[in-house]
Protein backbone atom coordinates (compact mmCIF):
# COMPACT_ATOMS: atom_id res chain seq x y z
CA UNK A 1 0.00 0.00 0.00
CA UNK A 2 1.41 3.37 -1.05
CA UNK A 3 2.01 5.77 1.85
CA UNK A 4 1.89 9.54 1.23
CA UNK A 5 4.15 12.00 3.03
CA UNK A 6 5.57 15.39 2.11
CA UNK A 7 7.71 18.33 3.12
CA UNK A 8 6.07 21.76 3.15
CA UNK A 9 7.97 25.03 2.92
CA UNK A 10 8.65 28.21 0.98
CA UNK A 11 11.08 28.00 -0.78
CA UNK A 12 11.16 24.23 -1.16
CA UNK A 13 12.81 23.26 -4.47
CA UNK A 14 16.22 22.92 -2.77
CA UNK A 15 14.98 20.45 -0.14
CA UNK A 16 16.78 17.11 0.19
CA UNK A 17 13.91 15.64 2.21
CA UNK A 18 12.26 13.82 -0.73
CA UNK A 19 15.58 12.20 -1.66
CA UNK A 20 16.34 11.21 1.93
CA UNK A 21 12.91 9.77 2.72
CA UNK A 22 12.76 7.83 -0.54
CA UNK A 23 16.17 6.34 0.27
CA UNK A 24 14.88 5.37 3.72
CA UNK A 25 11.78 3.79 2.17
CA UNK A 26 13.91 1.71 -0.18
CA UNK A 27 16.09 0.67 2.73
CA UNK A 28 13.19 -0.69 4.83
CA UNK A 29 11.12 -1.97 1.90
CA UNK A 30 7.98 0.18 1.90
CA UNK A 31 6.19 1.98 -0.93
CA UNK A 32 6.32 5.72 -0.32
CA UNK A 33 5.20 8.77 -2.25
CA UNK A 34 7.05 11.73 -0.75
CA UNK A 35 6.53 15.15 -2.33
CA UNK A 36 7.91 18.65 -1.87
CA UNK A 37 5.02 21.10 -1.54
CA UNK A 38 5.49 24.81 -2.06
CA UNK A 39 2.96 26.55 0.17
CA UNK A 40 1.93 30.19 -0.18
CA UNK A 41 3.49 32.25 2.61
CA UNK A 42 0.03 33.18 3.90
CA UNK A 43 -1.61 29.84 3.17
CA UNK A 44 0.18 27.02 4.97
CA UNK A 45 -2.86 26.18 7.12
CA UNK A 46 -4.84 25.53 3.96
CA UNK A 47 -1.94 23.51 2.55
CA UNK A 48 -1.81 21.29 5.64
CA UNK A 49 -5.58 20.87 5.77
CA UNK A 50 -5.68 19.87 2.10
CA UNK A 51 -2.82 17.39 2.36
CA UNK A 52 -4.21 15.52 5.35
CA UNK A 53 -7.81 15.65 4.05
CA UNK A 54 -6.60 13.85 0.92
CA UNK A 55 -5.18 10.97 2.97
CA UNK A 56 -1.66 12.17 3.76
CA UNK A 57 0.10 10.28 6.55
CA UNK A 58 2.71 12.77 7.67
CA UNK A 59 4.37 16.08 6.88
CA UNK A 60 7.77 17.58 7.51
CA UNK A 61 7.61 21.35 7.97
CA UNK A 62 10.49 23.64 7.09
CA UNK A 63 11.04 27.41 7.04
CA UNK A 64 9.16 29.63 7.47
CA UNK A 65 6.24 27.55 8.76
CA UNK A 66 7.47 25.75 11.90
CA UNK A 67 5.86 28.20 14.34
CA UNK A 68 2.56 28.24 12.42
CA UNK A 69 2.58 24.43 12.47
CA UNK A 70 3.11 24.57 16.23
CA UNK A 71 -0.19 26.41 16.59
CA UNK A 72 -2.03 24.23 14.05
CA UNK A 73 -1.43 20.77 15.50
CA UNK A 74 -3.71 19.11 18.06
CA UNK A 75 -0.88 18.24 20.47
CA UNK A 76 2.90 18.47 20.71
CA UNK A 77 5.80 16.50 22.16
CA UNK A 78 8.01 18.02 24.85
CA UNK A 79 10.76 19.09 22.46
CA UNK A 80 8.30 20.93 20.22
CA UNK A 81 6.75 22.55 23.28
CA UNK A 82 10.09 23.84 24.50
CA UNK A 83 11.11 25.03 21.05
CA UNK A 84 7.77 26.63 20.19
CA UNK A 85 8.15 25.04 16.76
CA UNK A 86 7.03 21.87 14.97
CA UNK A 87 8.92 20.28 12.08
CA UNK A 88 7.06 16.94 11.90
CA UNK A 89 3.31 16.26 11.91
CA UNK A 90 1.78 12.81 12.09
CA UNK A 91 -1.92 12.12 11.47
CA UNK A 92 -3.54 9.35 13.53
CA UNK A 93 -7.33 8.88 13.43
CA UNK A 94 -7.87 12.51 12.53
CA UNK A 95 -5.57 13.80 15.28
CA UNK A 96 -2.50 15.76 14.22
CA UNK A 97 0.42 15.47 16.63
CA UNK A 98 3.43 17.73 16.26
CA UNK A 99 7.07 16.92 16.98
CA UNK A 100 10.41 18.64 16.77
CA UNK A 101 13.09 16.19 15.63
CA UNK A 102 15.89 18.71 15.01
CA UNK A 103 17.60 18.24 18.35
CA UNK A 104 17.37 14.46 18.18
CA UNK A 105 18.96 14.62 14.74
CA UNK A 106 21.83 16.72 16.06
CA UNK A 107 22.47 14.44 19.03
CA UNK A 108 22.35 11.28 16.91
CA UNK A 109 24.79 12.74 14.40
CA UNK A 110 27.21 13.87 17.10
CA UNK A 111 27.09 10.74 19.25
CA UNK A 112 26.49 7.95 16.72
CA UNK A 113 27.93 9.13 13.42
CA UNK A 114 30.77 11.22 14.84
CA UNK A 115 31.42 9.20 18.01
CA UNK A 116 31.35 12.29 20.24
CA UNK A 117 30.00 11.70 23.74
CA UNK A 118 28.45 14.83 25.26
CA UNK A 119 28.25 13.52 28.81
CA UNK A 120 30.15 15.78 31.19
CA UNK A 121 31.27 18.07 28.35
CA UNK A 122 31.28 21.86 28.12
CA UNK A 123 29.12 22.92 25.17
CA UNK A 124 28.99 26.31 23.47
CA UNK A 125 26.01 27.17 21.26
CA UNK A 126 26.23 30.24 19.04
CA UNK A 127 22.93 32.02 18.51
CA UNK A 128 19.60 32.11 20.33
CA UNK A 129 17.04 31.97 17.53
CA UNK A 130 14.51 29.36 16.49
CA UNK A 131 17.11 26.88 15.26
CA UNK A 132 18.79 26.88 18.67
CA UNK A 133 15.51 26.60 20.59
CA UNK A 134 14.95 23.28 18.87
CA UNK A 135 18.21 21.72 20.09
CA UNK A 136 18.56 22.93 23.70
CA UNK A 137 16.27 20.28 25.21
CA UNK A 138 18.03 17.32 23.59
CA UNK A 139 21.44 18.82 24.41
CA UNK A 140 20.50 19.00 28.08
CA UNK A 141 19.27 15.42 27.88
CA UNK A 142 22.74 14.31 26.78
CA UNK A 143 24.12 15.12 30.29
CA UNK A 144 26.66 17.88 29.56
CA UNK A 145 28.31 19.70 32.45
CA UNK A 146 27.16 23.05 31.03
CA UNK A 147 25.64 24.62 27.91
CA UNK A 148 26.64 28.21 27.20
CA UNK A 149 24.26 30.09 24.89
CA UNK A 150 26.21 32.94 23.29
CA UNK A 151 24.31 35.58 21.36
CA UNK A 152 24.99 39.05 20.03
CA UNK A 153 22.12 40.26 22.22
CA UNK A 154 22.67 38.64 25.61
CA UNK A 155 19.11 39.45 26.71
CA UNK A 156 17.78 37.16 24.00
CA UNK A 157 20.04 34.35 25.22
CA UNK A 158 18.67 34.87 28.73
CA UNK A 159 15.10 34.71 27.41
CA UNK A 160 15.86 31.36 25.80
CA UNK A 161 17.42 30.03 29.01
CA UNK A 162 14.33 31.01 30.99
CA UNK A 163 12.25 28.64 28.84
CA UNK A 164 14.16 25.66 30.27
CA UNK A 165 15.02 26.66 33.88
CA UNK A 166 18.09 24.44 34.00
CA UNK A 167 21.12 25.51 36.09
CA UNK A 168 23.50 24.09 33.48
CA UNK A 169 22.40 26.78 31.00
CA UNK A 170 24.45 29.98 30.93
CA UNK A 171 24.00 33.11 28.80
CA UNK A 172 27.04 34.83 27.31
CA UNK A 173 28.02 37.59 24.91
CA UNK A 174 28.82 36.25 21.45
CA UNK A 175 31.94 38.40 21.13
CA UNK A 176 33.65 36.78 24.15
CA UNK A 177 31.82 33.62 25.22
CA UNK A 178 34.74 32.16 27.20
CA UNK A 179 37.23 29.40 26.45
CA UNK A 180 37.89 25.68 26.76
CA UNK A 181 34.76 24.20 25.23
CA UNK A 182 34.61 20.58 24.13
CA UNK A 183 31.97 21.12 21.44
CA UNK A 184 30.92 24.35 19.70
CA UNK A 185 27.64 24.39 17.74
CA UNK A 186 26.97 27.22 15.32
CA UNK A 187 23.27 27.99 15.24
CA UNK A 188 23.54 31.53 13.89
CA UNK A 189 22.26 32.51 10.47
CA UNK A 190 25.55 34.20 9.54
CA UNK A 191 26.60 31.43 7.15
CA UNK A 192 23.44 31.83 5.09
CA UNK A 193 24.65 35.27 4.03
CA UNK A 194 28.34 34.37 3.77
CA UNK A 195 29.19 36.29 6.93
CA UNK A 196 30.98 35.29 10.13
CA UNK A 197 29.75 35.72 13.70
CA UNK A 198 31.40 38.66 15.44
CA UNK A 199 33.28 36.71 18.10
CA UNK A 200 36.68 35.91 19.53
CA UNK A 201 37.81 32.87 17.55
CA UNK A 202 40.01 31.65 20.41
CA UNK A 203 36.88 30.19 22.01
CA UNK A 204 36.84 27.57 19.24
CA UNK A 205 40.38 26.25 19.57
CA UNK A 206 40.70 22.58 20.41
CA UNK A 207 36.96 21.98 20.05
CA UNK A 208 34.82 19.93 17.76
CA UNK A 209 32.98 22.65 15.84
CA UNK A 210 29.62 21.78 14.32
CA UNK A 211 27.75 24.06 11.93
CA UNK A 212 24.02 23.32 11.85
CA UNK A 213 23.79 24.27 8.17
CA UNK A 214 25.41 22.20 5.44
CA UNK A 215 26.99 22.40 2.02
CA UNK A 216 27.87 25.81 0.59
CA UNK A 217 26.13 27.60 3.46
CA UNK A 218 28.60 26.09 5.95
CA UNK A 219 31.83 26.67 4.05
CA UNK A 220 32.65 30.19 5.22
CA UNK A 221 32.20 29.42 8.92
CA UNK A 222 33.93 26.04 8.72
CA UNK A 223 36.92 27.50 6.86
CA UNK A 224 37.24 30.26 9.46
CA UNK A 225 37.05 27.73 12.30
CA UNK A 226 39.93 25.77 10.77
CA UNK A 227 41.97 28.99 10.60
CA UNK A 228 41.26 29.51 14.31
CA UNK A 229 42.90 26.17 15.13
CA UNK A 230 39.84 23.99 15.55
CA UNK A 231 40.63 20.30 15.93
CA UNK A 232 37.61 19.04 13.97
CA UNK A 233 34.97 20.79 11.85
CA UNK A 234 31.70 19.23 10.63
CA UNK A 235 28.70 20.65 8.78
CA UNK A 236 25.06 19.83 9.50
CA UNK A 237 24.28 17.34 6.73
CA UNK A 238 24.26 14.52 9.27
CA UNK A 239 21.80 16.45 11.42
CA UNK A 240 19.50 16.84 8.41
CA UNK A 241 19.63 13.10 7.71
CA UNK A 242 19.18 12.05 11.34
CA UNK A 243 16.26 14.39 12.03
CA UNK A 244 14.66 12.92 8.92
CA UNK A 245 15.34 9.41 10.23
CA UNK A 246 13.48 10.26 13.45
CA UNK A 247 10.59 11.74 11.45
CA UNK A 248 10.52 8.60 9.29
CA UNK A 249 10.26 6.50 12.47
CA UNK A 250 7.33 8.61 13.65
CA UNK A 251 5.59 8.29 10.27
CA UNK A 252 6.12 4.57 9.69
CA UNK A 253 7.14 2.93 12.98
CA UNK A 254 10.49 1.81 11.53
CA UNK A 255 13.88 3.35 12.23
CA UNK A 256 16.10 3.55 9.11
CA UNK A 257 19.90 3.59 9.14
CA UNK A 258 20.79 7.25 8.75
CA UNK A 259 24.52 6.59 8.49
CA UNK A 260 24.08 4.66 5.23
CA UNK A 261 22.14 7.51 3.63
CA UNK A 262 24.58 10.07 4.98
CA UNK A 263 27.54 8.27 3.40
CA UNK A 264 25.72 8.21 0.05
CA UNK A 265 24.97 11.93 0.19
CA UNK A 266 28.53 12.77 1.22
CA UNK A 267 29.80 10.76 -1.75
CA UNK A 268 27.62 12.89 -3.99
CA UNK A 269 29.17 16.03 -2.44
CA UNK A 270 25.79 17.42 -1.43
Amino acid sequence: MMRRCAVVGNPIAHSLSPTIHRMFASQVGIELQYDAILSPLDGVVGTLNSFFASGGLGVNVTVPFKEVAFGWVSSRDAYAGAAGAVNTIVATNGIHRGYNTDGIGLINDLTTNLGCSLSGKRLLVLGAGGAVRGIVGPLLGSSPSCVVIANRTVARARELIERFEDPRLVAANLERPGEAFDVVINGTSAGLTGELPNMDGSALRGSLVYDMVYGANARVFCAWAIQMGVARVVDGLGMLVEQAAEAFRLFHGMRPDGAVVLRTLRARSV
